[in-house]
């Protein structure tokens, strides 16, 4: 498993989740949305201030904070 997470993308770039890092509700929310191990994710655009970042997962937009981003692993960048 690669050490990188989903922060590490830059807008344009996608790879694969690899794993939440997440207790149980906010684990359970992101799953929800799309956050699955094996999907893949694309970074679509961040604030002006970088954060949070849009990110594009099984045909939604979703925003997370940097510090969230920080916690799902990634593979294939």
């Amino acid at each position: 498993m690669s050490s990188e997470t989903l922060d590490c993308l830059l807008p344009g770039q996608w790879a694969t989740v690899a794993g939440l890092s997440f207790s149980d509700a906010k684990r359970r929310r992101l799953l929800d949305l799309g956050f699955i191990p094996g999907a893949a994710v694309t970074a679509l655009q961040a604030a002006p201030w970088g954060d949070p970042v849009a990110y594009g997962v099984r045909g939604a937009v979703i925003a997370l904070r940097r510090a969230d981003a920080r916690r799902i692993s990634i593979v294939g960048k």
